[in-house]
């Protein structure tokens, strides 16, 4: 072979090798990483949190190409779930005290912050049983509905506070429904098998409920955390989600779904 033939034939090896290197590989800060389009998050949610992280995922894909997988569930059910698999990328819960269960376990890292989960008491629409405080829900005769306290954030701060007001066994007597997930004490509500429930400002219907707020010293309102697993296969891609989850753009998703986005004065007296 004639030293042009040989310089021709590398210099097509070389051309092919740089061409496939470029196919599988993206750059990224000048850091060489695995296409983003091999790469599909698995993230557990609460379930009370669904339309609004739906919404991230699709936008976090379109962003950056990357898939988000979700499972939605109480956060109790997900920790549970997480501990058992050691799979997955990151953990958003209904609140900071399922968070820290979760990290207490060696299971994530540290979070960062979305908005708040204010809970509220809805009552049936024009409220025929005359509801006015949460001291209520001990009234004979009542249907209530709950939260799980294993399972949900507010259903464990539901609990506290019928402590607090010294009427969680007459709470209890009433309660007609101890739901796994949130979202199915809001079925309950619109179809009106429950006189009164405590669920979260954002999952409220107007057309069947009414809304009677908490005061602030009740200390119910929780903090949405977001963070990435200590176990994730997709570190970077992992930490990507969490910064977008946490970026004016995600709050501003779950802004449209009713949440008051962290930080916010109206609940400075909130801490993670």
């Amino acid at each position: 072979m004639t030293k042009n033939a040989i310089a021709s034939t590398t210099l097509v090896l070389l051309v092919a090798l740089i061409l496939c290197t470029a196919g599988c590989t993206t750059v990224v800060g000048g850091d060489t990483t695995p296409a983003a389009a091999d790469t599909t998050l698995l993230v557990y949610s609460g379930a009370g949190l669904k339309k609004p992280m739906t919404g991230i995922g699709e936008a976090f894909t379109e962003k950056y190409g990357i898939a988000v997988d979700y499972t939605f569930a109480g956060s109790g059910t997900l920790i549970t779930q997480m501990e058992l698999s050691r799979k997955g990328d990151a953990f958003v819960p209904g609140g900071t005290p399922d968070y820290r269960i979760a990290q207490d376990k060696g299971l994530v890292g540290e979070p960062g912050y979305v908005a708040y989960h204010v809970p509220v008491i809805v009552v049936c629409k024009g409220n025929p049983q005359n509801i006015t405080s949460v001291d209520d829900f001990a009234r004979p005769g009542l249907k209530i509905a709950l939260g799980g306290a294993n399972t949900t954030a507010i259903g464990r701060a539901g609990d506290k506070l019928f402590q607090k007001h010294g009427i969680f066994d007459a709470v209890e007597a009433n309660v007609v429904l101890r739901a796994p997930t949130i979202n199915e004490v809001v079925v309950a509500m619109n179809m009106g098998t429950a006189d009164a429930a405590l669920i979260t400002l954002d999952l409220v219907n107007s057309e069947t409920m009414d809304v009677i707020d908490l005061p602030q010293e009740d200390g119910l309102t929780l903090i949405v955390p977001v963070g990435a697993t200590t176990f994730t296969e997709h570190p970077d891609a992992a930490r990507q989600f969490v910064e977008f989850v946490t970026s004016d753009e995600g709050k501003a998703i779950f802004a449209k779904h009713g949440f008051p986005t962290y930080p916010d004065p109206t609940y400075a007296g909130i801490e993670p």
